[in-house]
């Protein structure tokens, strides 16, 4: 039998424990939504909250962590219901916070690059800072939509500025993907700046590669990496009728399949290996799953299911052979990951109707899922193939949205509002 040497064993604990404090991206490592440590059940203004630090403006970007620091991003000036500001105050902010004490480490306010879209109609649904940052050892990476990419070292000197574009798409609802970083890129869907994706230098900022398509318009998904059981790898991405596999060196189409999902498609895609799962669509929304690989269009040969249950806009989370969301009308669904066959569907009591009551999309913690809704809590359900809402919980207090994906990492939840990030953890409460 096979014995790990002392040498070894601490070196892999010691992996270990740095991977379980980093949370570097939407959704988390890999985009899975999984969390590897335990949270609480139930939180509150008053238990299991470790934390809570406020916040310069409002957001629905969702927290990243990296080693001692929690980083997100905001917006103030403009867009703030009652505010009276003009499109000329629009400032964007990266906010670093230490992880244990909930301190604000520093600031970058980012004036924004005129001119923006205004704030008007489905934009003032999540305003101007729906981008969820990536976080690497060395730096911090922040797409601003029309104001560009924008990296800061840990210490928060900025390190080079690129722009992406300053288009609109036919609707003008802002910016929304998130960036992901693979091997030396950081990869950007600029969909609605310029209806592009690129590949950026990490170190420099210098574009790699990029891949325009006027297809892209309304695809507002953050991308994924699939990997083939050769082990390549294929940038995956879903745009309205079609989902395309790119070589992720160099942005080049290796293959599409054409889908049914028309409309803006909103959810970003599922991974898991070389399968792919689609979520979206308006008019014509569902949901299929795709294997990943081939060339030039394999909808015949590729595609295992296509169904009509789908998300608008929460990214489902895969777990155990089931998908699990919470739509945007307040709708608990779970379906088979082997078929699309729905499971349940049940309307969720503790959700306040009117409006659009969640946007999060679902993250999975010690058997359970978390779905944070816009103004009726953070709810707890199990991650199995049945219906039931173990918590609802609340801070009492503060009635801004809660839009933004939490983050788990070393037993704690990072959760963002329109005013406060929060830390909720297991004991006492050592709060700033």
């Amino acid at each position: 039998m096979n014995r790990l040497t002392p040498l070894l064993a601490a070196f892999l604990l010691a992996t270990a424990t740095i991977s379980a404090a980093e949370w570097p991206r939407f959704r988390g490592p890999k985009g899975l939504g999984i969390g590897t440590s335990a949270v609480p059940l139930e939180w509150g203004d008053d238990k299991n909250l470790r934390w809570k630090t406020p916040l310069p403006g409002p957001g629905s970007s969702s927290p990243v962590v990296h080693g001692d620091d929690v980083f997100v991003t905001c917006y103030s000036g403009y867009g703030i219901a009652g505010d009276g500001a003009t499109e000329a105050k629009l400032v964007r902010h990266l906010v670093c916070v230490d992880r244990t004490t909930g301190v604000e480490k520093w600031r970058r306010d980012v004036p924004a690059d005129l001119p923006e879209d205004a704030y008007e109609g489905f934009l003032t649904e999540h305003g101007y800072a729906s981008s969820t940052p990536v976080v690497d050892a060395d730096a911090v990476y922040a797409f601003f939509g029309k104001s560009g990419v924008i990296a800061f070292d840990r210490q928060g000197k900025e390190l080079w500025r690129v722009a992406v574009g300053k288009e609109s798409s036919n609707r003008h609802w802002g910016s929304a993907s998130s960036l992901i970083r693979h091997g030396d890129l950081v990869i950007v869907n600029a969909a609605e700046e310029s209806q592009s994706i690129r590949g950026l230098d990490r170190r420099t900022g210098r574009e790699v590669w990029k891949a325009e398509a006027a297809a892209l318009e309304l695809a507002y998904g953050t991308p994924a990496i699939a990997t083939l059981p050769d082990g390549r790898e294929e940038l995956v991405l879903a745009v309205p009728e079609e989902l395309w596999g790119l070589d992720p060196a160099t942005g080049k189409i290796r293959w599409h399949a054409t889908h049914p999902l028309t409309g803006n498609v909103s959810p970003s895609v599922v991974v898991d290996g070389d399968v792919v799962y689609v979520f979206g669509g308006f008019r014509s929304a569902g949901s299929l799953a795709v294997r990943a690989g081939g060339q030039g269009d394999v909808t015949k040969s590729h595609v295992l299911w296509i169904s009509k249950v789908s998300s608008y806009v929460a990214t489902p989370l895969l777990h155990d052979e089931h998908l699990y969301w919470i739509d945007d009308r307040g709708q608990a669904f779970c379906a088979k990951a082997a078929t699309g066959e729905q499971v349940y569907r049940s309307r969720v009591a503790e959700i306040a109707a009117g409006g659009r009551p969640v946007y999060s999309s679902p993250v999975l913690s010690n058997g359970r899922l978390i779905v944070a809704t816009r103004w009726s809590g953070t709810l707890i359900l199990p991650a199995a193939p049945a219906f039931e809402v173990l918590a609802c919980n609340r801070f009492a207090g503060d009635d801004s949205d809660f839009s933004g994906t939490p983050a788990i990492t070393d037993g704690c939840l990072f959760l963002r509002s329109g005013r406060f990030l929060y830390c909720v953890a297991e004991g006492p409460e050592p709060r700033p």
